[in-house]
């Protein structure tokens, strides 16, 4: 283990530990890969555990219920039988005893079984929960490993960036101005004279026009607009008129 079994052990003194074999979450924590065979292994007994323990509390109810069954039947055979049973009553009557003792055996069987399950259930469970704590620390060591690089490399991609368009900057500013100075000297020319693909002015006019389609996107509807468009919609909401054929009024 990543850390001592008592440091986890420990940690489970007190602590009501749900079935986790029967936590839909305890499910998820776990890729393919993480879900070792002594997981699996440890799954599997606890289920059968409480496949055991579902099953005996079922038959035990059976039991109950046969066991009442045949105490009634006693009763009615023995008022039936009186001072002077036949065999057939004997035979009846033994066989219920022998019957109702089969069910006295079964029962103190199954309940003696029913105490030491919920102890083996347990301690199946707080076997599965201490490999559970074993993979959770590591995944959270691990991932923190991850997240800490993440974030770093973040950080040198953000120092890097910001690197970047300083130097962009410059060398626009660079740009601008040997464009301004041969612009005065040669005019529009300058750029096919010196095979410029990079267009100070084109940038800066596109760059207004972004503006002033944004700025008239966002002005509010003038009166008269907004009047028009009331009486659009008033002539829409109107009903055409009928027009009656003519001769048909009386």
């Amino acid at each position: 283990m990543a850390r001592s079994d008592e440091v986890f052990k420990t940690a489970l003194v007190g602590k009501k530990i749900p079935i986790l074999t029967l936590d839909n979450k305890w499910h998820k924590l776990f890729t393919q890969a993480e879900f070792t065979p002594e997981l699996k292994g440890l799954e599997k007994n606890l289920n059968d555990l409480l496949k055991r323990q579902a099953k005996l509390n079922t038959e035990s109810k059976e039991l109950k219920k046969l066991k009442k069954k045949l105490m009634d039947e006693v009763v009615i055979l023995a008022d039936a039988m009186g001072d002077h049973p036949t065999k057939k009553q004997d035979k009846e009557m033994a066989d219920h005893k022998r019957l109702i003792e089969e069910c006295n055996e079964k029962m103190d069987a199954y309940e003696e079984e029913m105490v030491e399950l919920p102890r083996q259930i347990s301690q199946l469970n707080n076997q599965l929960m201490l490999i559970t704590m074993d993979v959770c620390y590591r995944k959270l060591q691990q991932n923190t490993k991850e997240l800490s690089e993440i974030e770093e490399w973040i950080s040198g991609i953000r120092r890097e960036l910001k690197k970047k368009v300083v130097r962009k900057q410059e060398k626009e500013a660079v740009i601008n101005r040997l464009y301004a100075y041969m612009h005065d000297i040669f005019g529009a020319e300058v750029i096919e004279l010196f095979d410029m693909q990079y267009d100070p002015e084109e940038k800066y006019r596109r760059k207004e026009t972004a503006e002033q389609a944004a700025g008239q996107e966002k002005q509010p509807e003038g009166p008269e607009k907004q009047a028009e468009k009331k009486e659009k919609t008033k002539q829409a909401g109107q009903p055409e008129k009928s027009v009656e054929p003519e001769g048909e009024n009386t």
